[in-house]
């Protein structure tokens, strides 16, 4: 029991010496600091955006919500349904009904042409979506913030409130020219920071003559009376064989579309941190061995008067941790101060349209970016602490 007491005194001793003596060596600690700060921020900026759109897209999916493709489709604009078609998924069981009928929405959904804010001679691909009048009933949480929603049979649109953010011409009030047709903006509307908001919504009784869509669909929503009819749903729809049609929940199939882009975008994020990541640790690697270099006598001096090796490679291995971890925190702060809450648009693979959405730095990603300046300073501190172990006590008090 002394010998372990001994122990964790040599190590507190030996580290609160280490720590004491950082503001002598400032300038090479804050460049170790400041290196690994930008490896996190960099990190943690990138990842925030993988992770703010995986939120958007899965925060339109309750999941009693469900949606209806043609067999062997993996996006709306692959897919297409006959008039027929929708009658039937809307008389399946399952389905929630109110007084006007069963809550389904038979949508089509095309792409227009249109500038962002502030680049007038850009070009973005903006979702149009023709949908029945309670399809945002069907959804579930998609409110009017401005103006009202369209009337049916009329050139009406409402606008999601991120397209209306990101891209020219979406101000309410103002009338917008897709192809031939004339079409006023009478509405804005969110959806819970959902998929949605990155949309233009109009009668698809309007919409399909504008496209030429000859009384076909390309999707339908279904409200179902509860998750748990998800399956009764989806057997009816697949056993009958009138129809072929994929069934999924609606929040799988955005998980789904999802999928490209985040990974894409995490495997982004690894690359340029791990490059970065080399330069911090050569960095590390560097203050550290200066470290030890500069404290020979005093590392010779504690082995002399008994110190064993093992508080000594420790004690290294924690100052190095903790710059690794004031750098760290830096990052990460910079990174939430910086990209939180930010608003962009990037396009969607599956639909090659723009899905607009905010970063979001979670405690997660927060969490990610201690382990990795933690990892680099545990690294970065092992060989000169090992360094700093080995050294002949000979030779260190030679230079007393």
């Amino acid at each position: 029991m002394t010998g372990l007491f001994n122990w964790f005194s040599q190590l507190f001793s030996i580290t609160f010496f280490n720590l004491r003596t950082i503001p002598e060596r400032k300038g090479s600690a804050a460049a170790t600091a400041f290196g690994i700060a930008g490896v996190v921020g960099v990190l943690v900026g990138v990842l925030a955006i993988a992770e703010g759109f995986r939120r958007t897209m899965t925060a339109s999916g309750q999941p009693d919500l469900a949606i209806i493709l043609r067999s062997g489709a993996d996006s709306e604009m692959t897919s297409g349904l006959s008039r027929e078609e929708v009658r039937l998924i809307s008389d399946a069981p399952g389905v929630a009904r109110n007084a006007q009928g069963p809550l389904t929405s038979a949508e089509l959904f095309v792409i227009i042409d249109l500038p962002k804010r502030g680049l007038p001679n850009s070009s973005a691909n903006v979702p149009l979506r023709g949908v029945d009048t309670h399809a945002a009933e069907v959804r579930g949480n998609v409110q009017i913030v401005q103006g009202r929603t369209f009337e049916a049979g009329k050139n009406e649109i409402i606008v999601g409130s991120g397209a209306a953010r990101e891209f020219a011409g979406l101000d309410l009030g103002r009338e917008l020219k897709i192809g031939q047709n004339l079409w006023h903006i009478v509405g804005i509307f969110t959806a819970g920071g959902g998929l949605p908001e990155s949309e233009i919504w109009t009668d698809s009784a309007v919409l399909m003559p504008a496209y030429h869509r000859d009384d076909s669909y390309q999707s339908v929503y279904a409200k179902l009376q509860s998750a748990e009819s998800f399956t009764a749903f989806k057997d009816a729809l697949t056993a009958n064989p009138q129809l072929k049609v994929k069934v999924s929940r609606l929040s799988d199939f955005y998980a789904e579309q999802s999928t490209v882009v985040t990974d894409f975008i995490n495997h982004i994020g690894v690359f340029i941190a791990s490059m970065m990541a080399l330069g911090a640790l050569f960095g590390a690697l560097n203050t550290m061995y200066g470290a030890v270099s500069s404290r020979t006598r005093e590392i010779s001096t504690l082995r002399a008067l008994g110190f064993s090796a093992s508080p000594i490679i420790l004690s290294v291995l924690i100052e190095s941790v903790v710059l690794a971890l004031i750098g760290g925190a830096v990052g990460a702060g910079a990174a939430y101060l910086a990209f939180d809450g930010l608003t962009t648009a990037m396009i969607n693979f599956q639909t090659f349209s723009q899905v607009t959405f905010a970063f979001a730095v979670t405690p997660r990603l927060l969490v990610q970016a201690v382990i990795w300046a933690s990892v680099l300073g545990l690294i970065g501190g092992f060989f000169p602490a090992i360094r700093a172990a080995r050294i002949p006590i000979a030779i260190g008090l030679r230079e007393v």
